[in-house]
């Protein structure tokens, strides 16, 4: 029988959806939620990307790469038609005092049931992006998200106004005392979580080495399940893979721990609809072997074979 690696993420929504809390959030949408889930993925039976939903591959690696780049700015996932980070960036500019378009109060809600402003929502999104793509100043100034992810990982800001590379770090620990249990990367920083567009979901990751092969678990204080999580599961096992590459490790285990693991209310239909599907073989993660080092891999160098998923399942995302 063909284990089902996706298994552990299918328990989660099970789980949620049977014995979940009904809380409310601040996106005014609602949740059904549990605190403190684990889930574990053995990484040598496939890569966990979803077979029971298409997930979009090309945009996890975008985002990825872009995190290692240490880059902050949405213009490099636009290039690469990612746009999972477009709606913090749009909010910022709709509303900045330069903005003087329609009015966009409320547009994250507002766009799923008003089909005539879902209309307009799209076409000012539309402008948006295209201006950030061709407007030097303006995406410089109306791209950046601030200190997120990327930021963080490998420009950590630090009291003495020096920054530190914990991505650079990490690897070399590993490398040289892999018995470490200070393999860690933090990307919550107290200070900037007042000003940040989102502040970090995905808090903390720490590896582990043993018999010869790289684990990884993280800690997310918060988790939509039904659109990010699947992403987070997949960026972080390949994230894995990749840190395996470069200290010459075989990959062990993606542990995933979630504090607040939530599904929205608009999403219980699609839940129940992923559910009621039967769950594929993983796919092969892909990594060109030419590539050693983390810096070096483009959007080519990494790809999934044999990937052969049910169709998408669309959902809102709640801002």
């Amino acid at each position: 029988m063909t284990e089902i690696v996706e298994e552990p993420y299918l328990q989660l929504m099970r789980d949620v959806m049977e014995n979940g809390n009904f809380k409310d959030d601040r996106t005014g949408t609602g949740t059904k939620s549990l605190f403190g889930y684990q889930m574990r993925f053995d990484l040598n039976k496939g890569f966990p990307l979803l077979t029971t939903k298409k997930v979009a591959f090309n945009r996890i690696k975008s985002e990825l790469l872009w995190f290692l780049r240490g880059d902050t700015n949405i213009r490099f996932l636009l290039e690469h038609k990612n746009h999972i980070w477009d709606e913090w960036a749009f909010k910022n500019w709709v509303q900045s005092d330069e903005y003087n378009g329609p009015d966009m109060t409320d547009f994250g809600l507002r766009s799923q049931s008003d089909p005539e402003f879902n209309k307009t929502y799209r076409k000012v999104k539309k402008e948006f992006c295209e201006r950030i793509l061709s407007d030097d100043e303006f995406a410089k100034k109306y791209g950046n998200l601030g200190d997120v992810y990327g930021a963080q990982w490998r420009h950590w800001k630090t009291s003495r106004g020096t920054t530190i590379d914990q991505i650079k770090n990490v690897i070399e620990q590993i490398k040289t005392n892999p018995d470490s249990r200070r393999l860690i990367v933090t990307a919550w920083n107290p200070e900037d979580v007042p000003t940040s567009a989102l502040p970090p979901c995905h808090v903390l990751f720490q590896f582990y080495v043993v018999d010869g092969k790289l684990s990884c678990q993280l800690y997310q204080r918060s988790g939509d399940i039904f659109l990010g999580v699947p992403f987070n599961i997949a960026s972080y096992a390949m994230l894995t893979h990749m840190i395996a590459r470069e200290t010459g490790l075989e990959v062990g285990e993606f542990v995933h721990t979630i504090g607040d693991a939530h599904i929205y209310r608009n999403h219980f239909d699609q839940v129940k609809e992923q559910l009621s599907r039967e769950p594929k073989k993983a796919p092969t993660l892909w990594l060109n072997p030419e590539k050693k080092h983390i810096e070096d891999f483009e959007m080519d160098d990494i790809k999934v074979l044999d990937y052969d998923p049910a169709p998408i399942i669309k959902a809102p995302v709640a801002v």
